[in-house]
Formats: C-alpha cells, sequence, structure tokens
C-alpha cells in the first residue's frame, strides 16, 4: 500500500494517470499531451508501472502504457481515485491535448486510405496475406433486419452481407473508400446497401439501430480500440450481435507505415476485456490460421447484454 501511495503522491503522475483512463498511449504522443520530456515522463512511468498502477503492452518497436489492475489496492479505491482526478487543475487541457493525439491517428488513417482507395484491395492482400477465412465469417452474420458494417472499404462484403439483412448500412471515414464502395454496389446491381461517411467512434446510426454489425479487419486501424466498440455497442439493439474479424497478434512493425495499422493485431484476452467493458457478453473466438507467409486471423462474435 505504500508503495502505491507514494507513486500516487505526484501532481504529474496524477495526470498521467488520468490521461491513462482515457486511452493507451506511447511515450512519443505522452510528451507531446504532457508537453514533458521523454525523460521525466518515462520515470514517471517506470514509477506507476512498478506500483501496478499502470501495464505495458510492446507491439513491435513501441510500447503502449495503459491503466492497469496489478494492484489490488488501486483496484479498490480506483473509482473515488477518478473522480478526484476530473478536478486536477490541468484536466481541460490535458484532454484537449489527447482529442489532438487521438484526432492525429485518426487524420494519419484518412489520408492513407483516401489515397490507396483505389488500389487498397490489391495492397491489403498481396503486404500481409491471411488465410481464406471470409466464408466462416459470414456464416457468423445473422439473419437481421438492420445490419451495420464498420470501415466498409471497397464494399467487398456488402454483396452477402444484403442477402442477410433487410437493410444494410455501410460506414467509412474515407470518401474515396466510400467511392470505391458505391461502385461495386451499381456494378453488383443491389439497392439494398446503404453507404454512409462517419467515424467508427462517432457511428451515425440511432442507439440500438442494428441487430447486427460486422467490423472485419478495421479495429486494427482504430486510434481508440475501447472507444469503437463502446460506440457499436451503443448502436446494437439488445441481443445484438457482433460479428469481428481482425488480425491476431504479429510482429510485422512495417504495417504500421505501409499499411496505415495502428495495431499490431490483438491478443484474445485484451478483445475480451474490452467487449466485456463495452457491456458486451457470450463472447466467442475462433482462430483461423495461418499458411506459411501469412498471418492468424481471429473470428469474433459477441452479443449485448443489456439496454
Amino acid at each position: 500500500m505504500l508503495d502505491l501511495l507514494k507513486a500516487l503522491a505526484d501532481p504529474c503522475r496524477l495526470r498521467l494517470v488520468a490521461v491513462l483512463l482515457r486511452a493507451e498511449f506511447t511515450v512519443q504522443e505522452l510528451t507531446q499531451i504532457l508537453a514533458m520530456g521523454q525523460s521525466r515522463i518515462s520515470r514517471h512511468l517506470k514509477i506507476l508501472t512498478e506500483a501496478g498502477v499502470l501495464s505495458v503492452k510492446r507491439q513491435g518497436t513501441w510500447s503502449y502504457y495503459r491503466v492497469g489492475d496489478g494492484n489490488d489496492f488501486f483496484r479498490a479505491i480506483r473509482p473515488a481515485v477518478e473522480r478526484e482526478l476530473e478536478r486536477l487543475p490541468e484536466r481541460r487541457d490535458d484532454l484537449a491535448a489527447v482529442a489532438l493525439a487521438l484526432e492525429a491517428r485518426r487524420k494519419r488513417s484518412l489520408e492513407f486510405f483516401d489515397q490507396h482507395a483505389r488500389s487498397w484491395d490489391v495492397l491489403s492482400r498481396t503486404l500481409l496475406p491471411v488465410p481464406e477465412y471470409q466464408e466462416r465469417l459470414l456464416a457468423l452474420v445473422p439473419s437481421v433486419d438492420t445490419l451495420l458494417e464498420i470501415g466498409v472499404g471497397t464494399g467487398a462484403l456488402l454483396p452477402d452481407l444484403a442477402r442477410r439483412a433487410h437493410k444494410v448500412i455501410g460506414v467509412d471515414h474515407s470518401p474515396a473508400m466510400l467511392e470505391e464502395a458505391r461502385r461495386r454496389v451499381a456494378d453488383d446491381g443491389n439497392g439494398a446497401a446503404e453507404l454512409r461517411l462517419g467515424e467508427m467512434t462517432h457511428l451515425p446510426l440511432a442507439d440500438g439501430g442494428a441487430g447486427c454489425v460486422v467490423a472485419n479487419m478495421v479495429l486494427h486501424h482504430a486510434a481508440d480500440p475501447q472507444a469503437v466498440l463502446a460506440e457499436i455497442a451503443r448502436v446494437l439493439k439488445p441481443q445484438g450481435t457482433l460479428v469481428l474479424a481482425d488480425l491476431a497478434r504479429h510482429e510485422r512493425e512495417w504495417a504500421r507505415e505501409q499499411l496505415a495499422d495502428q495495431w499490431l493485431g490483438f491478443e484474445v484476452e485484451e478483445l475480451q476485456g474490452w467487449l466485456k467493458g463495452a457491456g458486451l457478453d457470450g463472447i466467442q473466438v475462433d482462430r483461423v490460421a495461418a499458411g506459411n507467409g501469412q498471418e492468424d486471423v481471429l473470428l469474433v462474435t459477441a452479443v449485448k447484454s443489456r439496454g
């Protein structure tokens, strides 16, 4: 207990905890958010991590810090600590800096996809190949009245999804990608798909507006995956289903630059934790094993248990 109280007894470390309660960040991002030197930030992070307040997730050469659960006492007092952190004098400025950092991530992704929309299908298959999994994904999609696909990209799944729902809505934040999807919908002659411009963290759909949400290879492009899953839960109706396909954890660091990947895939345990935190349960995970030169794919389903 003494080590924990000592770790928290510093205004800079309290600001760090408050920031990392909003999202996970690298040291470089934290130096920009808090306007502090890297050595100072690193020292504070080390103290908080050793006290069990923070945990660190290493992805390639990057390390992401988050508020952890390695200290039982901190876990017990966390609700009260969170309330007090909102009263820090720098809180408003720090929240604004957090928003700017997440926006910078989003802009990098948007610029990449607008630039590579026409070549995206070939580019993604060539640079980061995965085993065939789409038939297994589609088998998990229930028949519903309204189905939402987020990060619709060039619309490759839309024709198949349209056969599983009365109405299909595809959302993407890239106008260029949506244009490619519109061409595909027009060529397919399927008028059931409605395409909308929007962000994964601010979906253009009312609360409980979808019976099923499909997220196919998009979460690793998200600036804040936990916020995306919370937003998906918002638009799902009670007992609605999320069907998610994404990369398992890998070490292809170059994917950040060449494919605009924010995350090098995910561990099963972290996805399960985020889904439960978003109010989703009945979580099922199936791992599609990679062939030579490929990466494993995780197929995930979860159900919204509450309104």
